[in-house]
């Protein structure tokens, strides 16, 4: 019985892996960034997959710590939603009450030691446990087709950056994904340690985007590639939106979505199809013209009251799925 149960896991693990296999009939690959959850009390690995199966999504890009902790990853000071608030307020250059500016104190130094203390873990990973919940989601009909661990900044060591490439694919994903650090010798870095482990190291970005971003790091690597940010790319209020597609499909690993305002009309993240984000051309442009790289639905809007993340994103499937079925 073992036996039959490891094989039909294994034929569920190679099914759930085909990423470019659309969603629903619809043409198109419909993913979610599990960053949309993180507003949910239980942010455990097990309670995101939970959380993905009721919104109906089949893909999805996974971050660090919707995966570590499965692995025996020690715990994080950010799972405190306290201490998450202050750090996203620090993150965003909000100001700080004296006692919010008291505890960022205390939350630096507890950080320095969880990030020793993940070191620690890293060097020492099982990698088989990534590959055991790459199984759980495989048995649940689910790709993971990106992961997102904060171990690909100017500070990490190439270890660091192998442990997270390697995760990666144990989790069956073909690509990590980071903010796009501006720097053309840490793009350079990162490319050619991600050519040597097989893997393609996608760039992230927000309101610097333009036609011309990814250009250098392009042309390093062919480990390099985009994680574009359509919503993020519409508020910059470039020109043409998307011609970047059509010029630069073939370098997209993954694509966010979401509905913001351009810059001139407030630039907030708005629920789907109240923004200037023309999410029914770029989804029809996608399908029509047989790009296979996964659309990525990316939850920054407010949540309305008596609502809460997962309805949220579903909400955003389903706006798409009313766009694209026939």
């Amino acid at each position: 019985m073992k036996q039959l149960y490891a094989i039909a896991t294994a034929l569920l693990v190679v099914l759930a892996s085909c990423t470019s296999a659309p969603s629903d009939d619809l043409g198109v690959t419909i993913g979610v960034q599990t960053y949309s959850f993180r507003t949910q009390e239980d942010e455990s690995p097990l309670a995101i997959l939970e959380y993905i199966k009721e919104t109906g999504i089949k893909h999805v890009e996974l971050m660090g710590n919707h995966a570590e902790p499965f692995a025996g990853a020690p715990a994080s000071p950010m799972d405190d939603p306290a201490k998450r608030a202050i750090m996203i307020k620090q993150w965003r250059q909000q100001e700080l009450t004296e006692e919010e500016s008291e505890l960022a104190v205390l939350l630096r130094a507890e950080m320095a030691q969880f990030n020793a203390n993940m070191a620690k873990w890293r060097s020492e990973v099982d990698y088989s446990k990534f590959e055991e919940l790459r199984d759980l989601y495989a048995v649940n009909g689910i790709s993971i087709y990106a992961f997102k661990p904060s171990v690909f900044g100017k500070d990490n060591t190439d270890d660091d950056i192998r442990y997270g490439m390697r995760a990666a694919k144990a989790l069956g994903a073909d690509h990590v994904t980071v903010e796009h650090p501006e720097d053309d010798e840490h793009t350079a870095r990162l490319g050619k340690i991600a050519e040597e482990e097989g893997i393609l190291m996608a760039y992230h970005g927000h309101m610097q985007q333009t036609p011309t971003l990814w250009d250098t790091a392009l042309a390093q690597s062919s480990g390099n590639s985009m994680n574009l940010d359509f919503g993020h790319y519409i508020a910059a209020e470039n020109e043409n939106p998307l011609q970047i597609i059509k010029d630069k499909h073939a370098s997209i690993a993954s694509m966010h979505l979401k509905d913001r305002q351009k810059k001139s009309n407030g630039g907030g993240n708005l629920m789907w199809g109240t923004g200037d984000t023309p999410i029914a051309e770029v989804v029809t442009l996608i399908r029509d013209n047989g790009y296979t790289f996964p659309i990525t639905v990316e939850l920054e809007y407010e949540i309305p009251e008596g609502s809460d993340a997962v309805q949220e994103v579903k909400r955003s499937f389903e706006y798409i799925k009313n766009i694209l079925k026939p």
